[in-house]
């Protein structure tokens, strides 16, 4: 595989973003002359993070660009010569330049499936010395990202679908990678856009933004616009003074609300002013700066009324903090009585958007039934994952030389399913899912309306089922280093994702305590763990360390 000028698949992993045992084993399989050993590695999990029951895959386009860029640079051989043994064989050296990832195949889960324990989300086969060099960043690609993914998407279920939902975490994320990661698949999990804009630029994430505090803050009411005159939106007409309209509506808006005009804040005024200057189409206030009822929402609708004057209408405005749902509430309520004194009727349905720190619990206060909340912003809660920060992907070994490898230990769930193996899905006659089933990749697919023997792992003993429907679940993606078919978009995948989603039942789709979704073994497959796990390894020489 020649590597491609790819800017963002070199941005995502570098070949050296790894641990230095991988470099050391590499080593040890290229003097054992076993660098060309066919191998295949499985990447997957062991439990549903968050206390659910359910994963959304992803990751994978990353992992492909990778994969396609991957090439050790003079700079990166130089460094391990560096670290490793100093009478390491130069040949080695030369072995490492030498390497890329024409001889890898990959079959994955496509992003935003569901996904579930023990079901891989990557099948990795190639030269064994070349697969092993990818475990850490190929787990460093799809770790992270299927936890975002996965985080967003519980967000979205609890907000629901109409709301709006911006992830605005990139000054709270792990470093400028984490960000970009958490931006581009908190979208893929369901997120309208983002506040990041390289996202944007790399990953064609919506993103969306408008003004903070300290916009509103460096404006004293006193500064004079070098040009106050607005044209109307239509394009026709004469300008008109945007700052002397508002102070006209100001008094008007006061007497309404019964304020004096003195009482809301000159330079937040100023600031709005400004700001609605500069995007007259999409203007949105922030009303929280000094006082929201003295203030900011007496100053948004005197600007928001001179807009509309001239033919524009304001977006939408901004809560930052105090009690969100309430402050919604009454900010509706005078929306509704302004809309009707001035004949505005636009202004009873202005957009409005809240942030403060908002986890799961406050999103499903400002999500329930009557909300006037109607976009929600949040950051660490999304980015950083709080409830759980790592999804603990493994990447095992299953197989080398057609042969398979298992990993015996003194802890039954870090058990590893030994061989080549495949992935079905199996459903109702309704479309309801069922199970998945994993079986060898040398048995034949289940059949729909045909009774399969399977065992459910974790049981104790097998059961039968008869699917109405059987979906493969792995797709191959790479083969011998080239791409077999065009990788979806990220905007398609994440209507795959809400796809997956939907089809999910509501007793595996609920948050607190949900029922478990069951995998199972084939008969075929459940026979070879148990003979394995019966064999010590110097009795069989298919049992190995994985």
């Amino acid at each position: 595989m020649a590597a491609e000028q790819d800017a963002e698949g070199r941005a995502a992993a570098r070949p050296l973003l790894t641990d230095l045992y991988q470099a050391t084993m590499a080593l040890g399989y290229w003097r054992a002359g076993r660098a060309q050993d066919q191998a295949e590695f499985e990447l997957f999990f062991r439990r549903c993070p968050f206390g659910g029951a359910f994963t959304l895959a992803a990751g994978l386009r990353d992992c492909v660009r990778f994969l396609r860029t991957f090439r050790l640079q003079d700079a990166d051989v130089q460094f391990l010569a560096s670290v490793l043994p100093p009478d390491t064989d130069p040949a080695f050296f030369e072995h490492l330049r030498a390497l890329d990832c024409s001889g890898v195949t990959v079959r994955a889960l496509p992003e935003g499936s569901l996904a579930f324990p023990g079901v891989p989300l990557l099948q990795v086969s190639g030269p064994l010395l070349v697969v092993q060099l990818l475990e850490t960043p190929l787990l460093c690609l799809v770790s992270y990202a299927s936890l975002i993914a996965t985080n967003a998407a519980r967000l979205r279920l609890i907000a629901g679908p109409e709301k709006w939902l911006l992830e605005m975490g990139l000054r709270r994320a792990q470093g400028p990678d984490g960000g970009l990661t958490a931006s581009t698949y908190s979208y893929l999990g369901g997120f309208d856009g983002s506040s990041n804009v390289l996202a944007g630029q790399l990953r064609g994430v919506p993103v969306a933004g408008t003004l903070a505090h300290s916009f509103v803050t460096s404006f004293l009411g006193t500064e004079v616009p070098p040009d106050p005159m607005l044209a109307p939106a239509a394009g026709q007409g004469p300008k008109v003074d945007l700052a002397a309209c508002v102070e006209t509506w100001l008094e008007r808006v006061c007497a309404h609300l019964g304020l004096g005009v003195q009482e809301p804040h000159r330079g937040e005024r100023a600031a709005f002013v400004a700001y609605a200057l500069a995007f007259p189409r999409a203007f949105q206030g922030l009303l929280d700066t000094y006082s929201v009822r003295r203030s900011g929402l007496p100053n948004f609708l005197a600007v928001a009324l001179a807009l509309e004057g001239l033919g524009y209408q304001a977006v939408g405005v901004r809560l930052d903090s105090g009690d969100l749902l309430q402050q919604a509430q009454e900010i509706r309520g005078v929306f509704r009585t302004v809309a009707a004194q001035f004949r505005v009727p636009w202004l009873e349905s202005v957009p409005i958007t809240v942030s403060n720190s908002i986890d799961e619990e406050e999103l499903a206060r400002l999500a329930q039934k009557g909300s006037e909340v109607n976009g929600i912003g949040i950051g660490t809660s999304v980015v950083t994952c709080p409830r759980q920060p790592s999804l603990g992907c493994v990447y095992k070994l299953v197989s080398v030389g057609g042969q398979p490898r298992m990993k015996l230990t003194e802890d039954p769930e870090k058990q590893t399913l030994p061989g080549s193996k495949a992935a079905f899905r199996l459903l109702g006659s309704n479309g309801s899912l069922l199970m998945d089933v994993l079986q060898l990749a040398e048995e034949p697919p289940p059949q729909a309306g045909q009774e399969l023997r399977v065992w459910p792992r974790g049981a104790q003993e097998s059961c039968t089922v008869r699917p109405a429907h059987v979906e493969p679940l792995l797709r191959l993606w790479v083969q011998q280093g080239q791409l077999c078919e065009p990788l979806p978009s990220l905007a398609e995948s994440r209507a795959f994702a809400q796809l997956s989603l939907s089809r999910l039942s509501p007793a595996h789709r609920r948050l607190e305590q949900p029922e478990l979704y069951q995998v199972a073994l084939s008969e075929k497959l459940q026979a070879l763990v148990d003979k394995l796990s019966a064999s010590s390894p110097h009795e069989s020489p298919m049992v190995g360390v994985a």
